[in-house]
């Protein structure tokens, strides 16, 4: 059983900042491939960004290719989202995934993950 718990979520004028952490409790963290995603109400959950550390390959939503950016630290079990020049469309609830199967790409199909944390909610306003 693994355990993420997202944090740095927040409310931002549109072209702000926000970082996303998720804290994971697997010390096989970097083994994994984990993923960022989002879901606004009314709408379906959406891969933004994923990551195989081991590989070193990332994968990114195109809606969010050259404002975002996703890393983790492995020392800390830890996934990161750096959000930049934000814009409204980017409010959602966000949550931090693991593929346990650890895909080459890494995938954004929600359905190949199979850990999530709670989310943590982005708002952007214009």
């Amino acid at each position: 059983q693994v355990q993420l718990v997202e944090s740095g979520g927040g409310s931002v004028q549109a072209g702000g900042s926000l970082r996303l952490s998720c804290a994971a409790s697997a010390y096989t963290f970097s083994t994994y491939s984990m993923g960022w995603f989002r879901q606004a109400p009314g709408k379906e959950r959406e891969g933004v960004a994923s990551i195989n550390s081991y590989w070193g390959k990332t994968t990114y939503a195109d809606s969010v290719k050259g404002r975002f950016t996703i890393s983790q630290d492995n020392a800390k079990s830890t996934l990161y989202l750096q959000m930049n020049s934000l814009k409204p469309e980017d409010t959602a609830m966000y949550f931090c995934a693991a593929d346990i199967a650890a895909r080459y790409p890494p995938s954004l199909l929600h359905n190949q993950y199979t850990y999530w944390g709670q989310g943590t909610q982005v708002t952007v306003s214009s």
